[in-house]
């Protein structure tokens, strides 16, 4: 999902179970409903089946608005059960609900249904159900930040209809298990459209129909497993060309899908998906998806991580929008869009948060990915700026991590903020060679999971020899950032860490001679040590680490500027 250009988050609207006081760290107090419960957790009537195949048939009328279609949902049985919950948000409105030729009976509650199954469930077995709808769905008023259908036009004035539904969830426009969780292990997206319009899905294209009524279907076969946000339509009038990329596991196919009058920009714009390509697989490991290939899809909107067919919304303009947000000039010489949604392919598609409240696996990986592109390309020093350029941005309006099972989204902060707390984790492990296996180790551990947040905590702590749990408690788990408080009497440095959580002893480099930095190992009880600094003034906390810093024998000048700074 990405970040507006105003700077603006979109809000998540909760409104009956209180969020624990233990994860907000002072904050206000969150309440959630009945309806989040049954969105967000892996209820009763979800935790039974394990979703195995997608077949997704929709026809599309731009006309009215609407939509007409089923999902044949194959399932493996995890244990018996009699009830069966399948999401699909209002106004859609199901039709019927099938399973071995019998029709169901179901009740709704909120954006789901409770199907009561006729047939024996038995342990082991594979079954499937399908379910029949139609109706208007939801219009997405802001995408990608509000989710649901896009009924857009493009400069020509013709139809061009897409879908962004990350966070609101794919059930705004198709029936399924809408848990992140529980992933198919491949599936079909057969998409109807006017004759006039091509739709790109995820996957690859598999056949083209014509029908007898005007229309088209393309259907699109994805072969890996697929978060459900991610599957997608993209229609509308596209050219199309191609290339291949050598990678790592071999010959990848790229496609790429620019609005027809868009193609020769695009051709230009779209050079930068190698390098990146060639990026990302040296820090990450091979692309996920070589059996579905790459696909860049020209979108109304700014863009969304969409698994093997990434939506390209940045108007052909380097940075984002055209403007750096580090504000240091290295933004600007690579396009915001392209980089920061295709490291999704790693961080978000390959590795999957399980819950929503671990949004941070996807979003301060990726941000931080931003900051190695610019490695890539212009090198340590300038990829360390752009990343510590970012701090400006952070709010500390509330925690990254929210409460887990409503389906709750924490702060924007999980971008910025959470690169900026890899970046620091990387002087923590002080070894690029051991930092760049720790990134490799964890798409490869995790190829194609989901994931809980903590996993990745603990991979990396344990993969780094240090246990980073504080680290990631400080930076995920409350709004603050940790302040190093100090002292300078004579050669004699006093320092201790405030605004912290309890136990909070991460090491950082200071400067202990004039001109070289040194280890110490602050808590929050004083310490000191010994500095050979030619005057005060030469005393500095290394920049790589995302901390404040208080002379406390200048209170009044470096409070403001510690206010500032947060």
């Amino acid at each position: 999902m990405k970040r507006p250009a105003d700077g603006l988050w979109p809000v998540v609207v909760c409104g009956l179970l209180v969020l624990s006081a233990s994860n907000i760290s002072a904050q206000t107090q969150t309440v959630f409903t009945h309806a989040d419960t049954i969105r967000g957790s892996n209820t009763p009537q979800r935790s039974w089946w394990d979703a195995t195949f997608y077949d997704l048939h929709v026809k599309v009328n731009p006309t009215d608005s609407s939509i007409v279609g089923h999902n044949a949902i194959t399932y493996r049985v995890i244990k018996p059960a009699r009830e069966m919950q399948i999401d699909l948000q209002l106004p859609l409105v199901v039709d019927s609900i099938v399973q071995d030729g019998v029709e169901l009976s179901a009740r709704r509650d909120s954006n789901a249904f409770f199907v009561t199954l006729v047939a024996p469930q038995k342990a082991g077995a594979r079954k499937t159900i399908s379910v029949y709808y139609h109706g208007k769905p939801t219009v997405a008023t802001r995408p990608p930040w509000d989710g649901g259908f896009v009924w857009a036009t493009d400069s020509l004035g013709r139809k061009w209809v897409v879908t962004a539904n990350e966070g609101l969830g794919a059930s705004v426009w198709w029936p399924n298990k809408d848990l992140l969780a529980d992933e198919p292990d491949s599936q079909r997206i057969a998409i109807t459209m006017p004759d006039s319009l091509f739709d790109v899905s995820n996957g690859r294209l598999r056949n083209t129909t014509a029908n007898a009524d005007g229309s088209t279907t393309h259907e699109w076969f994805v072969k890996n497993p697929i978060n459900n946000y991610d599957v997608a339509v993209n229609a509308g009038h596209y050219a199309h060309f191609s290339d291949t990329y050598q990678g790592e596991k071999g010959n990848l196919s790229l496609d790429f899908y620019p609005i027809d009058y868009h193609v020769d920009t695009a051709r230009k714009q779209f050079q930068q998906v190698k390098p990146m390509l060639q990026c990302f697989e040296s820090w990450f490991g091979p692309y996920p998806w070589y059996e579905d290939g790459y696909k860049l899809v020209e979108t109304p909107h700014l863009g969304m991580e969409h698994q093997s067919a990434v939506a390209y919304g940045n108007h052909y303009l380097n940075g984002y929008l055209g403007r750096d947000r580090s504000a240091t000039g290295h933004g600007l010489l690579w396009d915001f869009i392209i980089i920061h949604e295709s490291a999704h392919e790693w961080w978000g598609n390959n590795i999957t948060m399980k819950d929503q409240a671990d949004m941070w696996i996807h979003e301060s990986f990726a941000t931080y990915a931003e900051g190695l592109f610019t490695e890539c390309q212009q090198g340590k020093k300038a990829g360390a700026e752009y990343t510590i350029g970012q701090r400006k941005i952070v709010r500390n309006d509330k925690p990254i991590i929210p409460a887990y099972g409503v389906n709750a989204e924490g702060s924007g902060d999980m971008y910025d903020k959470g690169g900026n707390m890899l970046h620091t984790i990387r002087q923590l492990v002080d070894d690029d060679t051991r930092w760049r296996g720790i990134l490799r180790g964890l798409n490869k551990t995790f190829w194609h999971q989901t994931v809980t947040g903590k996993q990745v905590e603990d991979y990396i702590s344990r993969e780094s020899g240090m246990n980073l749990s504080k680290v990631f408690d400080e930076y995920l788990r409350t709004a603050t950032i940790p302040v190093l408080e100090y002292k300078l009497e004579g050669q004699k440095l006093s320092y201790r860490w405030t605004n912290v959580v309890r136990g909070f002893a991460m090491p950082v480099k200071v400067t202990t001679t004039t001109g070289k930095l040194g280890w110490i190992r602050p808590t929050e009880t004083w310490k000191s040590s010994a500095v050979k600094l030619d005057r005060p003034e030469d005393f500095r906390v290394d920049e790589n680490f995302y901390v404040n810093t208080r002379d406390i024998l200048k209170p009044v000048a470096d409070s403001t500027t510690g206010r500032r700074a947060q």
